[in-house]
């Protein structure tokens, strides 16, 4: 079945930007930017740490309607205001059909979100509905190591018809475990889902079909898997890694 395309293109209204100098127009995946065509099953951000790509998905995440700090778009509570207003620039081309379900995943604010979820299930005002975590397992997340708990998001929240938003979800995971989200990544997409991710994954860039983007000093680039870096890394440290390990921890000569 192919997956329907809720998301169709992200556009940088250009013409609005008053200072291409200024944070955070000024990263390199900002700068460049112009339209960004998005893949009906799953289009992934690649690039170096301060390249842009987190900043871009946020912003993606936020035109989407759903909190900075991430969750779903019922999730409205704030820790620290520090999202940029780059989503004040962006359109976003949506398909006709609109989906079911949806979640923005980060890994640096997973902790926020938790801990929401605790709240919303405390609070004082009387309520009849099933508590909000049975919808992620019926176990507090913050009672799981980080990679369990991403895990049981993606297995209990995730239903499918849905766009998912990941900002590098490998964070917490072991090699193992990233390739349990790519069984459940492609589940989803059978089941109509669109995900939307930032990562530095090898393993999880490798999704069949993906469309893979490099955040560079140029732009934002089409690029693929094997070209990526992260790849090519990776295959060259592991195809002779005591060499590799002499090459980079050899005595500087003076």
């Amino acid at each position: 079945m192919i997956p329907t395309q809720y998301i169709r293109q992200i556009t940088l209204l250009r013409d609005k930007v008053e200072d291409f100098k200024k944070y955070p127009f000024s990263l390199p995946a900002i700068r460049n930017l112009e339209d960004l065509d998005i893949h009906p099953k799953a289009t992934i951000l690649v690039g170096e740490n301060g390249s842009g790509k987190s900043t871009l998905l946020e912003a993606i995440a936020v035109a989407l309607g759903f909190n900075a700090e991430g969750g779903t778009r019922n999730f409205n509570f704030h820790t620290r205001q520090s999202h940029s207003e780059l989503y004040k620039y962006l359109r976003v081309t949506k398909g006709t059909k609109r989906p079911r379900d949806g979640f923005f995943l980060r890994a640096e604010s997973f902790f926020n979100v938790a801990t929401e979820i605790e709240r919303m299930d405390t609070d004082e005002e009387p309520c009849f509905a099933p508590p909000v975590i049975d919808s992620y397992g019926g176990i507090s997340l913050h009672e799981q190591s980080h990679g369990e708990a991403f895990l049981a998001l993606m297995i209990n929240r995730f239903s499918g018809h849905g766009v998912y938003i990941l900002d590098e979800p490998e964070a917490a995971l072991s090699p193992k475990r990233q390739l349990a989200v790519l069984v459940r990544m492609h589940d989803l997409i059978q089941s109509e889902s669109q995900f939307i991710m930032a990562t530095h994954s090898p393993i999880l860039m490798a999704y069949p079909d993906a469309q893979i983007y490099q955040c560079g000093a140029k732009g934002v680039e089409k690029i693929a898997y094997e070209e990526t870096e992260h790849f090519q890394v990776t295959r060259n440290f592991l195809s002779d890694p005591q060499r590799m390990l002499q090459m980079l921890l050899k005595p500087q000569q003076d």
